[in-house]
């Protein structure tokens, strides 16, 4: 069994990221090993959790991934841990738009069978706050409301009045975090919190205040009390060999096309872009890659001017480049080396935008004849999407679920095939496939679709194929 708990709020801005992050912090550093885990498809708080924890941050979407997974991929995570902690997305019972309770984090704590510790903020109320928890506790009766977390708790008098209201109640309160501390400094922009890969230094000094508040407020054996009162979990665990067959049997009509790789052979190479102007990505993904065969190196845009040797494919997933627009402009020896690439490229968002012609007039790698620009409009959102051709990710008719969230704006170039027909919530055509690139807004997890990295790798073998081919006379 796993102890475990989730972290939720009535809605954002309550200090869910403050209290997971800083549970996940204190119970580390009192020895636990301690899995990290985030609703959704938020990418920039796993990296908070990854320094708190010293494991992978790993997200759990029931869109994205299926319902059927969450459970399982939550066991693959934790695997070997004392504790996991859950921060959720949103409000409690917050799902995809239009989809009841998908995805939120109501239905993600029923799918793992997990307790709920609801952070409220408490600032501008007092007796109120019985009635608001009584209501997140009445509202499902499936999801176990287990405690409450007061925050930005004015003073003494304060908190005495809060916990008398929620006396009887049958939620007790786990711990108060008060006003007087101030804000943990985590600067944000227009994609909220700056990643770590961009402020380490800074970051890892926000976390240990974190955990110093909590230490502080929180009742931290009574929070491990209720994560161990979680009963067993579920399902079966997730294991990427297994993932990556069931992708072979959905997308490969010939079983031996989409296999994955003889130990015998050559490992194709993905590379994969990291650094920190490249830093959105899901754990599972190189666990995916390396299921089929490849083996995954990492090279950084903004420093390396040769890509690494032997890459048989890249992978340029999301992050801000906008952001470092200078800079990689500014490394002309690897947007050439980008642009010359004859390999299987797949890039999401961010990777999209540096294989424009230019991101706000700053040249990037040129392999699509498009300019790409800031704009004040947020795109956000879930999408279900369908491949409109063969291309280096998935079949025509290939089916994903992924979801989008971008301030940027490609102009669509002639001549160009898009990536996906968007099936849901609204009809339209987006990305790019030009010969071996696939490049799209769309992020896409790679467990929910696990024919996107077979595909990738058979690619790479059809090309090594190719190559060998051409080499006899």
């Amino acid at each position: 069994m796993i102890p475990r708990l989730v972290i939720a709020a009535p809605g954002s801005g309550s200090g869910k990221t403050t209290v997971a992050t800083g549970l996940m912090a204190a119970f580390s550093e009192a020895g636990l090993k301690v899995s990290a885990h985030k609703v959704g498809p938020d990418y920039i708080d796993p990296g908070y959790h990854s320094l708190a924890t010293g494991r992978p941050g790993r997200n759990l979407d029931a869109w994205m991934c299926g319902p059927e997974r969450v459970a399982p991929l939550f066991r693959h995570g934790s695997a070997g841990a004392d504790l996991a902690v859950v921060e959720g997305v949103m409000g409690l019972f917050d799902g995809a738009s239009g989809m009841g309770e998908t995805a939120s984090t109501a239905h993600v704590a029923k799918l793992l069978r997990a307790p709920v510790v609801l952070v409220v903020d408490a600032s501008a109320q007092s007796r109120s706050i019985a009635a608001l928890v009584h209501g997140f506790a009445s509202w499902d009766t499936g999801v176990r409301l287990a405690g409450v977390i007061l925050n930005k708790v004015g003073s003494p008098r304060h908190e005495a009045l809060l916990r008398e209201a929620l006396e009887g109640g049958g939620i007790p309160v786990l711990g108060s975090l008060t006003r007087e501390d101030g804000p943990v400094r985590t600067p944000s922009r227009h994609l909220g919190l700056v990643p770590v890969a961009e402020r380490r230094a800074e970051a890892l000094e926000s976390v240990r205040a974190m955990a110093e508040r909590v230490r502080r407020g929180v009742d931290l054996p009574a929070v491990l009390a209720v994560a161990r009162s979680a009963p067993a979990p579920s399902g079966a665990v997730w294991c990427p060999r297994e993932a990556v067959a069931e992708g072979g049997r959905e997308w490969f009509p010939e079983p031996t096309t989409g296999r994955p790789a003889d130990p015998a052979e050559r490992a194709p190479v993905v590379a994969l872009a990291a650094g920190a102007a490249f830093t959105f990505g899901y754990a599972e993904h190189p666990e995916l890659l390396e299921a089929a065969g490849a083996r995954v190196v990492t090279f950084d845009p903004l420093r390396d001017e040769t890509l690494p040797r032997e890459a048989d494919a890249l992978v340029i997933g999301g992050g801000f480049p906008e952001v470092y627009a200078p800079e990689l402009a500014a490394n002309e020896p690897l947007r050439r080396a980008v642009a010359a690439f004859d390999g299987p490229v797949a890039a999401e968002c961010a990777g999209l935008l540096y294989l424009c012609r230019s991101l706000d007039g700053a040249p990037m790698c040129g392999v699509l004849p498009v300019e790409a620009r800031m704009t004040r409009r947020l795109t956000l959102g879930y999408r279900e999407a369908v491949a409109l051709e063969d291309n280096p990710l998935a079949p025509a008719g290939g089916r994903v679920r992924g979801h989008e969230f971008h301030r940027t704006m490609v102009e669509p170039g002639a001549g160009d095939s898009p990536a996906w027909g968007f099936t849901h919530p609204e009809r339209r055509v987006e990305g790019f496939v030009r010969d071996r690139v696939h490049a799209s807004y769309l992020h896409v997890h790679w467990a929910g679709a696990p024919g996107v990295p077979l595909r990738l790798v058979a690619g790479c073998r059809s090309r090594a194929a190719a190559r060998v081919r051409s080499d006899v006379p």
